[in-house]
């Protein structure tokens, strides 16, 4: 089983995650931020990444600590339900469109956490998140989940869209990095024997 539950409680939130990654990308969301939530519903939706996240902290501030933590807690599930990475593809990329616009995610499951951001809004906000804690939540995701992410925008037609596009596609290549082929299901993909 490639389960995995992560509570994380600071003096500002507090949240609880859990996942399993051989699901149906079965989720509920309910971090109090509505447009995060319909970005991480289909992170799990197209993933097929079972997600169950909750939140209670300090939204009266900002989103900030919110969308960082919950990429803190999703990150630490993700690599504690890897394990020890026996059998998975470990590399995914994928190219996907939404309309007018273009964006690239590609990811090595490596152990080594690293974030390339290349994607910049032409506005501050979209409903009521900022748009600059996108980059937040991937970082945090990254790093936490001991994963190199790399993430470009080609184009894009309106920032709902491009937003959408990115955590379609990291979805689409994380489906697709975390996945066991069955040629392999009883090694670790590197020639060291470790990740």
């Amino acid at each position: 089983m490639r389960t995995a539950s992560i509570a994380r409680k600071t003096n500002e939130t507090e949240i609880a995650v859990s996942i399993d990654l051989d699901g149906t990308g079965a989720h509920s969301m309910k971090t109090g931020v509505g447009f995060f939530d319909h970005m991480l519903d289909q992170l799990s939706r197209h993933s097929l990444i079972d997600m169950d996240v909750r939140r209670k902290g300090d939204l009266h501030i900002d989103f900030h600590h919110t969308v960082e933590d919950v990429g803190i807690a999703l990150g630490q599930a993700i690599k504690e339900a890897l394990g020890d990475k026996k059998g998975i593809r470990r590399y995914a990329s994928c190219d996907l469109p939404m309309d007018g616009t273009l964006t690239r995610a590609a990811l090595d499951v490596s152990g080594r956490a690293f974030l390339v951001f290349k994607a910049e809004f032409s506005q501050g906000k979209i409903g009521e998140i900022d748009t600059e804690l996108f980059r937040e939540f991937f970082q945090a995701l990254a790093i936490n989940a001991g994963i190199t992410l790399h993430i470009e925008n080609f184009y894009f037609d309106n920032n709902h869209h491009l937003a959408e596009s990115m955590f379609k596609a990291v979805a689409r290549a994380l489906r697709d990095a975390v996945e066991i082929d069955p040629r392999t299901a009883d090694r670790v993909p590197s020639t060291k024997g470790t990740l």
